[in-house]
């Protein structure tokens, strides 16, 4: 039997690719997307393109969802935090689904950085530690009895598989990891500010919450689950591109480590992972993984400097692409199922 599942948000960017990855995915039927803003529309009328599991759906509103979520194997949520906070403890407690959140509501365990980062306090701290971080490739399939999963961010995401295997290998000193980031305008969500104008955004490049941004303390806490506690200085871009982002994470190698040895273990680490490629740095770009769930990343050093680099499209691999791919793992399915046939945007 296919799994039943539903998306909470379905009309903002991530939800609305989730919303079309799983149409098409042949292990589950959709049975619910809500939005607010497209209440009582036709799902597949509002969203481009589709698959043939969205025809016959109806947007819901959101406050419908703990009702509709009665009876159903998986809940996503592609909401903000505050939405998420609010939801998933009632989700927990009224339902059987398995949720997994793709706001970082759930993805930290100090809660002075929820404070800090995201400007709330967070009201449920006994659901933390019970929520596993959905990054496949270094923290494995969701257990068995893991009702929470926590999506990783897509800054997070990249920076953390270009450089947590060097840390975890012990070729690279503790002492700071530097990460220079840039995405595309989608990585800001779908809303109306004169921010992300297009007058604003074109032919522009610009830092933003500079030192301040809400992935910073995800980045160093998966770090810190390694055991190596560096301390992490994270700076974030604003492309005048629609969606993909690039991080370039610089670090000092430790003594006697080659430009070879750190090649090597980025290919270990990666060698079974279906969505990382190891490829020269200089092969690391937005066009070759836009529109799919792949990761690029590559390594270049010269004796004094480590510069790892990876690209991956953020509301794919970075948000709706890893949710579906923590969903197919979390219940036995193939990794890759709904996933594998994706294709970039760029020849």
């Amino acid at each position: 039997m296919p799994l039943r599942v539903g998306i909470v948000g379905a009309s903002g960017y991530s939800g609305s690719v989730l919303a079309s990855l799983l149409a098409s995915h042949r292990g589950v039927e959709l049975v619910f997307c809500t939005s607010d803003k497209r209440n009582g529309e036709s799902v597949a009328e509002a969203l481009q393109p589709v698959g043939p599991g969205l025809r016959g759906l109806h947007f819901e509103a959101n406050s419908a969802a703990l009702s509709l979520s009665a009876g159903v194997d998986v809940v996503f949520l592609a909401t903000g935090a505050e939405v998420s906070i609010d939801l998933v403890p009632r989700l927990w407690e009224s339902t059987r689904a398995r949720i997994i959140d793709l706001s970082g509501a759930f993805r930290l365990r100090n809660l002075d950085d929820y404070v800090t980062y995201y400007r709330f306090e967070h009201p449920r701290p006994d659901l933390l530690p019970r929520a596993h971080y959905g990054l496949p490739e270094l923290y494995g399939s969701p257990p068995a009895d893991a009702r929470l999963i926590a999506n990783p961010g897509c800054y997070a995401t990249a920076a953390l598989l270009s450089t947590a295997p060097l840390l975890r290998s012990g070729l690279v000193e503790l002492d700071r990891v530097l990460i220079d980031a840039k995405s595309g305008v989608t990585g800001a969500g779908r809303q109306a500010k004169e921010d992300y104008s297009f007058c604003e955004v074109a032919e522009d490049l610009r830092a933003y919450k500079v030192l301040s941004h809400q992935h910073t303390p995800e980045i160093a806490l998966g770090l810190e689950r390694f055991g190596q506690g560096a301390p992490v200085v994270f700076v974030p871009h604003l492309l005048p591109l629609r969606r993909g982002l690039l991080t370039t994470a610089y670090l000092r190698p430790k003594a006697g480590v080659r430009r070879d040895d750190l090649i090597a273990c980025l290919r270990e680490a990666y060698a079974d992972k279906p969505f990382v490629r190891v490829v020269d740095a200089s092969r690391v770009g937005i066009k070759a993984v836009a529109g799919t769930n792949l990761v690029y990343v590559g390594v270049e050093a010269n004796g004094e400097t480590v510069v790892s680099v990876a690209a991956l499209d953020n509301l794919v691999k970075g948000a709706a692409g890893q949710a579906v791919q923590n969903m197919n793992l979390a219940f036995g399915l193939a990794e890759t199922e709904g996933l594998d046939g994706l294709t970039r945007f760029a020849p």
